[in-house]
């Protein structure tokens, strides 16, 4: 097996080289790899503090601190997987329906060849587009993973459908989820009124608040967290999740979430044998500090790898 070619720290210091995720090749679709990793620089769908357009570029900068083993799982993806980096895909920052256009050509490529995909947001609006991408290939809707400060099941806001707060009501409507498996991890209040809880009530989702967590211990919580066997399986990561002092360059921070420790292990304990994608969404560079956030989302998509890689199809 053919794993990732990582310019290794020790031959070209971490600060130098042209920037790319991980430091990992760049890719086409022509070429043979396992996992693609891309870029979705777009903000347009923001309602608060605007710049995660900014975070692909950011992450790519930053990754170059990044590992690929995991000590929980006793394995690296660098060595298990062929992962690259195919760039950014088309993206307008004019136009939403343009954006995603781009993004569903983007993942259709990917999921046509088997490949398995992992997109760098951009807002959460962008979520949709992956979401109707991978349903078009495989025709069936999938399980989610959904990790988040918010429920993102909000309705309209100044006439506008589409903002980054909604992508899951639009996912039920179009029937790109499965609703008896989704699961929200890390949302909290405040609301803004208690009706924004009823849609995950009324599909019955598995929402779990960080006060449950807390409640549970991580432990026990990372055992409940469901393993949806052979179900197209998607993870979408709102760096929100975290508390703002392990996330501060995010659009919408929201006090008392999780920490770095506490998502890093949930992603390490999480069984998901047919995990086609993921992203990373909400990463605001302009306003982190000392890279805080970027890092954060760096050490989150090395374990997502890791889970692609703990049930690699080439084993």
């Amino acid at each position: 097996m053919t794993g990732s070619k990582s310019i290794s720290g020790r031959k070209l210091p971490r600060y130098s080289g042209i920037k790319t995720f991980f430091r990992l090749p760049s890719g086409d679709f022509k070429d043979v790899w396992d996992v693609g990793i891309f870029g979705i620089p777009y903000d347009g769908a923001t309602s608060y503090r605007p710049g995660c357009r900014f975070a692909p570029s950011r992450i790519r900068e930053v990754s170059a601190l990044g590992r690929g083993y995991s000590l929980v799982r006793e394995l690296s993806w660098f060595e298990r997987l062929n992962v690259v980096d195919l760039g950014d895909c088309q993206s307008n920052p004019m136009d939403q329906d343009a954006t995603y256009k781009g993004i569903e050509s983007f993942w259709g490529e990917i999921l046509a060849l088997s490949r398995r995909g992992i997109a760098i947001g951009g807002d959460h609006s962008v979520t949709l587009a992956n979401l109707r991408a991978c349903k078009a290939v495989l025709n069936e809707p999938l399980a989610l993973i959904h990790f988040d400060a918010h429920v993102d099941t909000y309705p309209a806001s100044w006439g506008s459908e589409f903002h980054h707060g909604a992508f899951l009501r639009h996912a039920l409507k179009e029937g790109l989820v499965d609703p008896d498996k989704v699961v929200q991890i890390g949302i909290r209040g405040p609301l803004n009124d208690i009706a924004d809880l009823d849609i995950g009530k009324n599909n019955k989702f598995s929402v779990y608040t960080v006060a449950d967590i807390r409640r549970l211990g991580l432990d026990n919580f990372c055992q409940r967290i469901p393993d949806f066997g052979q179900t197209p399986t998607f993870i979408t990561f709102d760096i929100d999740c975290l508390d703002p002092a392990y996330a501060p360059g995010t659009g919408t921070p929201v006090p008392g979430g999780l920490t770095t420790f506490e998502v890093l292990s949930m992603l390490q304990s999480l069984s998901c044998p047919n995990l086609i994608g993921a992203d990373l969404v909400e990463i605001s560079p302009p306003y982190d500090h000392a890279d805080i956030t970027s890092l954060a989302g760096v050490y989150i998509l090395s374990e997502i790898i890791n889970i692609m890689a703990a049930f690699s199809r080439n084993d």
